[in-house]
């Protein structure tokens, strides 16, 4: 017998233009087509426009009138940033919702991005926390909700402030831990500075539990030949019912959080918050210093070379 699966009712997002970065498959994917069956114009930026365009098929066959397209990006590198920023701004259409979703998890061996960060931390949080600050005259004009995709990773481990960028002595999973932790604690400040500056911005952090996702998968471009063993472990946990969510179901909390008031944090409600219905989540204890944050948001601004100041438009 099939296990129920939890749910949440959507509302009517018809006239919202939404942006969500990795919805090209897994829980991004998800999120990209409950979006649009909702009404919303969803836009995908993706790097490999195959994949990209097999999900704007997919998103069709299941939405036949859904508004879906495709745009040019690459997390890793700050030059298509911009380039995908200056693009959406010349097209001069407001984003209602930004789901920064995209991320990559625990590269065998450490790898850098095109601008020589922790590949990690440069994608996953650099990548994103520049993205918002290109977008943010078209958030602004359109009062956008975002949503920060974090990880139960964020409740462990620190930033390494004396190493950012992992050189002298990578731990992948630590490594991953600070480039959640750091992008909670932007998505945080990123609530506090709207309200502070007027911007009228909301924004939210979700996690999707523990899920059967292509972060553990083969990936070649991050050196992964092969699925890990305990992205195996997960995918049977999860077929069973097993204390784990489904893709489906990790993608839930990040739905509730980009239709939920400011500075919240979701996630699955179920034991250990692994999986099971999406609910508002106790802020992990790295997440809860202002201090802490308003570094984060300063050294990001030093190292991408971007300030909201200077893009408010």
């Amino acid at each position: 017998m099939a296990r129920k699966q939890p749910d949440i009712t959507m509302p009517d997002l018809s006239g919202k233009r939404a942006v969500v970065t990795g919805g090209s498959d897994g829980i991004g994917l998800g999120i990209a087509t409950r979006l649009a069956a909702a009404g919303a114009e969803v836009v995908i930026p993706v790097r490999n426009t195959v994949k990209g365009e097999a999900a704007i098929e997919r998103i069709r066959r299941q939405v036949p009138r859904a508004k879906a397209s495709l745009r040019e990006l690459d997390l890793s590198s700050l030059g298509s940033v911009a380039a995908l920023g200056a693009a959406l701004r010349a097209e001069g259409q407001p984003i209602h919702l930004l789901v920064n979703n995209a991320g990559v998890m625990t590269p065998p061996q450490r790898q850098t991005t095109a601008d020589g960060f922790e590949l990690q931390f440069g994608t996953n949080h650099l990548g994103h926390f520049a993205l918002v600050a290109h977008l943010l005259p078209l958030l602004r004009a359109g009062g956008a909700r975002v949503v920060n995709q974090i990880s139960v990773a964020a409740n462990s481990n620190a930033i390494n402030w004396a190493d950012l960028n992992w050189e002298r002595s990578y731990d992948g999973m630590r490594a991953y831990s600070q480039s959640k932790i750091a992008f909670g604690l932007f998505g945080l400040e990123l609530s506090r500075r709207s309200r502070r500056h007027g911007w009228g911005i909301t924004s939210n952090l979700s996690h999707p539990g523990v899920a059967p996702t292509s972060l553990l998968a083969a990936r070649p471009e991050v050196g992964r030949a092969r699925e890990t063993m305990g992205r195996r472990l997960i995918g049977a946990l999860s077929a069973r019912g097993i204390l784990l969510g489904t893709a489906e179901s990790a993608g839930l909390p990040a739905l509730v959080a980009a239709t939920a008031e400011d500075g919240g944090f979701y996630g699955p409600s179920g034991p250990g918050h692994l999986g099971g219905p999406p609910a508002e989540q106790r802020l992990y204890s790295r997440l809860r210093s202002e201090d802490e944050a308003d570094r984060v948001w300063r050294v990001s601004e030093e190292l991408t070379q971007v300030a909201f100041t200077a893009v408010q438009g």
